[in-house]
């Protein structure tokens, strides 16, 4: 670990980036050419004077959630990712869990979109990254680790994810999550965190187990399903993704049914905000 190499790194990335670029308004009197200090802080979750001391070569050695935050903040590429958390002496993230490195197209695409509910998930339907019309609409992902952070996981093992979906309609949702998975697992065969996930719901839930013998496949690229909003009630939503190049990520968002009351009330997700919803066990997201 070189934190005096680590803050001369992180300075060089902070300077290049315009603030439109993370779709902050640039302003007529910015100072410096790239993003200040306190708006990295901001991006990444951290407070804006322990930044600086990162910046200045001092400080505790950063956790390799920070290192990733810091990544997807400073919207730094595989080759750049991989050097902060060489420098920051952590362990490069796997691919596909909960501290994967988030796609800087997607990020951008991400920056986009602040009036839609969206998010950035793995292909095992872990969530990387979400804007605030997405926490407003299904509350805050899971604080979970590795595979059980996957809403697959979650959907199976928890019923009170259950409760964001109508009963009608969460048959459907089961079996579109088992096809999916199928889907992953013809990709990318059985890696460690695949395999860990089948094996793990194949043993604790029958449901999963029986849907899993039915060798069903069918890739998620689009939905539209009916949401249980603890405040504003019944929503009618079209769910979209778009999946990056290799596959292994998806941008996901949210837009209300053409005709339904949903149209009105997505009006009301920014004024209702995180803050007001009510507790939630998991969150619904696909």
């Amino acid at each position: 670990m070189d934190l005096v190499d680590l803050g001369a790194f992180l300075k060089s990335r902070r300077d290049r980036i315009r603030p439109q670029d993370v779709g902050l308004p640039a302003g007529p009197r910015r100072r410096v050419p790239g993003l200040r200090r306190d708006e990295v802080a901001v991006l990444a979750g951290a407070s804006v004077d322990y930044y600086v001391e990162l910046e200045q070569g001092r400080g505790a050695q950063p956790s390799e959630q920070m290192v990733a935050a810091l990544a997807r903040a400073l919207r730094l590429n595989s080759d750049e990712r991989d050097h902060l958390h060489h420098l920051a002496g952590r362990p490069l993230p796997p691919r596909s869990g909960a501290t994967a490195h988030v796609h800087p197209g997607m990020l951008d695409l991400l920056d986009r979109l602040p009036d839609t509910p969206a998010r950035v998930i793995t292909d095992l339907h872990i969530t990387l990254v979400q804007n605030r019309m997405a926490r407003a609409l299904l509350g805050e992902p899971s604080p979970r680790r590795w595979v059980e952070a996957s809403f697959v996981h979650e959907w199976f093992t928890d019923p009170s994810v259950r409760e964001r979906y109508r009963p009608d309609q969460r048959e459907r949702q089961a079996h579109a999550l088992v096809s999916d998975v199928r889907s992953v697992v013809g990709r990318r065969g059985h890696d460690a965190d695949v395999r860990e996930l089948v094996d793990r719901l194949t043993t604790r839930s029958a449901e999963f187990a029986a849907l899993w013998e039915r060798q069903d496949v069918a890739v998620r690229r689009h939905d539209q399903k009916v949401l249980l909003h603890p405040t504003l009630g019944e929503l009618e939503v079209n769910c979209l993704n778009l999946e990056s190049e290799d596959s292994t990520q998806r941008l996901l968002w949210f837009t209300p049914v053409a005709g339904t009351e949903t149209v009105e009330k997505f009006e009301l997700l920014s004024v209702v905000g995180a803050q007001d919803l009510e507790p939630v066990s998991g969150s619904a997201h696909d």
